[in-house]
């Protein structure tokens, strides 16, 4: 089977690797459909990582993955099955997910209906983990909430905040085209920190009630720092940004003594079940309450993976969300 890998920064390789076979409790996906996300981007692609690190593990940066299952030794699982898959990074063997094939245990499976694309249905995987950190805020009627980042996870709190019921949905973001989108997605409010002071702009927007609760999504090291800058006293701030392993960022500890503010680091892979908010999303698309798949901006095929890192890198094109049909798509 084709395997893509990272092998030096920005610099990915395509090669041949035999086609894995499943163990007991496990089931063999039929790649079709994969996505780049931002933690994959600014996380591994665009860094400088240790020599003994390349080449990357195969199939990785990418853990956005959607496919059809053609052998199950997995009870309750059949073969034909559409599913989301959630690579098993634990096991250092484990593929990531730009393979044509690719094993995984039944307890990192997502089930799909049968309507709609699997690039659709693929955008419930980001959502999903999103919906796990929403439940950490609490109850959203009536909040003000700011969010930091206009990228893909970004829009999604944005999204998620609004169909709740939050009093203000206020982003903020350096790219106006982000900033438009997330009009469409729910936004009250638009703030660009390059043209308007942020502070002045959040008591202006809320007027001079500030933001309850500020998410962190914008994969800025100083993000963190900037979110309790921008939080209410008694606030909350959650925290979702990835940024890179070596990284040792100030914390601005009396800024964040003096707001009181509760920090909430959001890892729904780190939950009981990293499985169960993808699932309640892909449910809740299935009702028709929300449509993930909007943050769709470019299809592309698998021999453009070097593109669709690169666009996403640097932010070309209007992009929001790539997905590259593997396979032949699905």
């Amino acid at each position: 089977m084709k395997v893509a890998r990272i092998t030096a920064p920005q610099t990915f390789e395509f090669y041949d690797l035999d086609t894995p076979e499943p163990a007991e409790g496990e089931i063999l996906l039929k790649v079709q459909q994969v996505s780049v996300c931002g933690s994959d981007t600014h996380m591994q692609y665009d860094q400088v990582l240790p020599e003994e690190m390349y080449p990357g593990r195969a199939g990785a940066p990418c853990h956005e993955i959607a496919g059809t299952v053609v052998e199950s030794r997995a009870d309750g699982i059949e073969v034909g099955q559409r599913m989301i898959v959630l690579p098993n990074f634990r096991d250092p063997d484990a593929l990531g997910g730009l393979v044509e094939y690719i094993t995984v245990p039944r307890s990192l499976t997502i089930p799909l209906p049968e309507d709609r694309g699997l690039d659709e249905w693929l955008m419930c995987q980001p959502m999903g983990t999103v919906l796990f950190a929403t439940k950490l805020w609490g109850a959203t009627a009536g909040l003000r909430i700011g969010v930091l980042g206009q990228g893909a996870i970004g829009l999604c709190f944005t999204n998620l905040a609004a169909l709740q019921g939050a009093a203000q949905v206020v982003t903020f973001d350096l790219l106006d085209y982000r900033l438009e989108k997330s009009k469409e997605l729910g936004a009250t409010d638009t703030i660009n920190p390059d043209h308007d002071d942020p502070l002045e702009a959040i008591s202006e927007v809320t007027n001079g009630l500030g933001l309850d609760v500020v998410v962190d999504a914008s994969g800025d090291p100083e993000g963190l720092n900037q979110a309790i800058s921008f939080v209410n006293t008694y606030g909350k701030v959650l925290g979702f940004s990835l940024i890179s392993l070596g990284s040792v960022i100030p914390f601005k500890h009396m800024d964040w003594m003096r707001k009181v503010a509760t920090i909430i680091p959001c890892s729904s892979r780190g939950s009981g079940d990293p499985t169960a908010d993808i699932k309640e999303l892909v449910s809740l698309m299935d009702r028709g309450w929300v449509d993930p798949s909007t943050l769709i901006t470019h299809r592309m095929t698998f021999d453009q993976v070097p593109e669709a890192y690169e666009m996403y890198s640097k932010q070309q094109d209007g992009i929001i969300k790539a997905v590259m049909a593997v396979n032949g798509g699905g």
